[in-house]
């Protein structure tokens, strides 16, 4: 008997990956992160809302960038979301989004990972509009909420209160969840001389990336600053490397119409909230793979 027939490679893992890529500057860094990652296979890109007329559209010219200086314009889906939130934690709001998330789920005998960096909606629709999708085991991996416990670093929690009634329908369906939470998100911080000293130069791409992040910070109302959490990476990270968060199992929360935490559903199963994430890994990870891509293209 050889090694082949001892070892195999297991299947890559089936992702979709909803972003409100327009919103700031940090969705960019992970949608790349899994692209460049052999173990994930990304179906799909989800251009999702944040909360303004014309965001939607906003998100889906930034995907379209990414795929350009990527060149990978004629190999990722972009299938787009809906261009706001629910009416109410009944009503759908269908999409092509939510479309490809139901097609994804049976589209082979893989698991489907669906990372979500902004609201719940296009997630919450496709499970209105197919309540059997639940038996079909999606996982959804979903940056945003408040903290459970202590005080938050801003208030409402931005992902949250693009659509409340979205993350109440998620959050009542069943689907298992891991939720990564503001006191988590929040510290996957990098600065700028960073920024510029491992990634400017190594690519179009790269310094895409570095140079979106620095114009962005100029806006920001609380400046200045010279650093940003890269706060929506630790869902591709959690997906690459489960072991690299610590967990914790809770009841699924209720929310109020403002994004506050009140009290909890009664019902299991319980979700997966994230405490901690091992962020030098994943900030490594992420730069290790822009710089091999830059060396390559």
């Amino acid at each position: 008997m050889n090694r082949s027939d001892v070892l195999h490679t297991p299947p890559r893992r089936k992702v979709l990956i909803s972003t409100d890529a327009a919103n700031e500057a940090d969705d960019q860094f992970a949608v790349v992160h899994a692209l460049l990652s052999p173990v994930l296979d990304v179906r799909g890109v989800l251009p999702a809302h944040f909360g303004r007329d014309g965001s939607r559209a906003a998100s889906s010219d930034e995907i379209e960038r990414l795929r350009r200086l990527m060149g990978a314009s004629g190999d990722l889906a972009v299938a787009e979301g809906a261009d706001g939130p629910l009416p109410d934690a009944r009503t759908p709001r269908p999409s092509a989004a939510s479309r490809l998330i139901i097609d994804e789920a049976y589209s082979d005998e893989r698991r489907l990972c669906i990372a979500v960096l902004g609201p719940l909606t296009d997630v919450a629709t496709a499970l209105l509009e197919h309540p059997d999708l639940v038996a079909a085991d999606p996982l959804v991996v979903w940056v945003g909420g408040p903290p459970y416990e202590g005080f938050a670093g801003y208030s409402p929690e931005f992902n949250l209160v693009n659509d409340v009634a979205a993350a109440e329908a998620v959050f009542a369906s069943g689907v298992e969840i891991w939720q990564i939470p503001m006191p988590v998100y929040t510290m996957i911080g990098v600065g700028h001389a960073e920024l510029r000293e491992r990634l400017s130069g190594t690519s179009p791409l790269g310094d895409y990336l570095v140079d979106q992040l620095i114009a962005f910070n100029s806006t920001v109302e609380y400046g200045p600053v010279d650093f940003r959490s890269l706060g929506d990476s630790p869902a591709i990270g959690a997906l690459l490397n489960p072991l690299g968060a610590r967990w914790s199992m809770r009841l699924p929360p209720r929310f109020t119409a403002d994004a506050q935490i009140d009290g909890v559903l009664d019902d299991d199963p319980r979700i997966r909230v994230c405490e901690a994430f091992d962020t030098r890994w994943l900030i490594e990870d992420m730069f290790a793979k822009l710089r091999c891509w830059g060396k390559n293209h």
